[in-house]
């Protein structure tokens, strides 16, 4: 089983950068993306209804802002598109899928850049998401989506410059700490240690093309599943996004 995720930076924008054919030709068996931009009556119906998936869709009050969709060729037993409470989350950050053998959350985490308010969001809303994982009976999860933080000096190109930014704060690295240290995993540094691998480049810089990036996308697995996970990547050569694609394989149990 492939599981894919991408923040896909609005996706009528993609959309019109061979997005639907990217997906025919990878054919993952769920597709998890965030910020989306777009309510379904915005789209048209080949990309609401990709031909052989499902799709769930969470979007904010604020049109033309966040939003998060899951494709699955499996159909969920559940579906929730909240992980705290309905007054918390307006931004459609968040969707919660329960599958027969785990649970897959797909989220699109704030971004804390926009000032002091915005920042405290953050972390409130990383604090009521790691209590609500803890929370769960089912064990095997899978999170995935844009977290908005570098973990370690090695997940982004300029650590130095950036320790008093947003995104690489003491504050914002210590609750991956907690998320790791509370029994999951980040797949990708478990099967790769190499520097240099980003997902995320700023296209006003025009970073992309001087790897000037951050690893800011990850899936997380507990260490129930983890057993399952064969292999963790990026997908930095597919362009569409300020971000690219990652993905996980899973083997059968």
């Amino acid at each position: 089983m492939r599981i894919y995720s991408w923040n896909v930076n609005g996706i009528r924008a993609i959309t019109k950068k061979g997005f639907l054919e990217w997906v025919e030709k990878e054919s993952p068996d769920i597709l998890c993306l965030q910020e989306t931009k777009a309510y379904p009556d915005q789209l048209q119906n080949n990309l609401i209804n990709i031909d052989g998936y499902y799709s769930f869709w969470n979007n904010p009050q604020k049109k033309g802002y966040a939003g998060v969709v899951v494709y699955t060729k499996i159909k969920p037993l559940s579906v929730e598109k909240t992980f705290e409470n309905k007054t918390f989350d307006t931004e459609g950050r968040a969707l919660v899928l329960t599958f027969k053998d785990f649970i897959l959350l797909n989220v699109y985490f704030p971004n804390g850049g926009m000032g002091p308010e915005r920042l405290k969001y953050k972390l409130e809303f990383y604090e009521k998401f790691l209590k609500y994982i803890n929370s769960l009976k089912n064990r095997k999860i899978i999170i995935c989506g844009d977290v908005n933080t570098a973990h370690k000096e090695i997940d982004l190109a300029r650590p130095k410059q950036n320790e008093i930014n947003t995104g690489f704060l003491p504050v914002e690295r210590k609750w991956i700490d907690k998320v790791i240290k509370n029994g999951f995993v980040d797949t990708f540094r478990e099967v790769c240690e190499d520097p240099g691998r980003y997902t995320w480049w700023d296209y006003k810089t025009r970073a992309r093309e001087r790897n000037v990036g951050w690893r800011i996308d990850y899936f997380f697995a507990s260490r129930q599943i983890m057993s399952r996970v064969e292999d963790s990547y990026i997908m930095s050569d597919v362009i569409g996004s300020d971000h690219c694609p990652i993905g996980i394989e899973l083997n059968s149990e």
